[in-house]
């Protein structure tokens, strides 16, 4: 238990228009809609990126201005686009919070571009493992044979997993 939990810090009820923004980009990014302006949605900050809680469950999160679900969000949500998909070999590695490595990518999403956030699923079940920052293109991933793919960011089993309102 050496993981101290998360620290979410200047939370508040985010306005309409933040709303709708944060949700039309996440569209854009993961093929789906998620949250509206009808439900509860406020932000907040943590020491390594902002959260956007929904209903009480943070479901997205805002690295360097840039929006996207968490893994609680893809569960709620889904999400078409911005997969990176890794062999069953890959996935205690990935668990454990592990970057992921080109070897282990499968499949990709082709239209992620190198700095985009994405989403971590294994080959068989397809469930999201993990969130992380593109560090090549999709498509250079898949036919790469060394070197780093993923930067991971946030994965089942974190702290910001493990985050609630208790």
């Amino acid at each position: 238990m050496g993981m101290a939990e998360i620290r979410i810090k200047k939370r508040r009820r985010l306005r309409s228009k933040d709303i709708r923004a944060l949700a039309a980009e996440i569209k854009e990014k993961t093929g789906r809609d998620s949250f509206t302006v009808e439900d509860l949605v406020d932000g907040g900050s943590s020491s390594e990126f902002d959260v956007v809680f929904v209903d009480g469950e943070i479901r997205a999160l805002v690295i360097d201005g840039k929006a996207f679900l968490t893994i609680r969000g893809i569960l709620k949500y889904g999400a078409d686009r911005g997969f990176i998909t890794v062999d069953m070999g890959a996935v205690s590695y990935v668990a454990n919070g592990a970057d992921i490595m080109a070897p282990g990518v499968v499949g990709a999403d082709p239209d992620v571009e190198e700095n985009d956030l994405v989403w971590i699923r294994d080959e068989r079940n397809q469930r999201p493992l993990a969130i992380g920052m593109a560090i090549m293109s999709g498509p250079a991933m898949v036919e790469a044979t060394s070197g780093k793919a993923v930067k991971t960011i946030h994965y089942v089993g974190d702290r910001l997993w493990k985050y609630d309102e208790s």
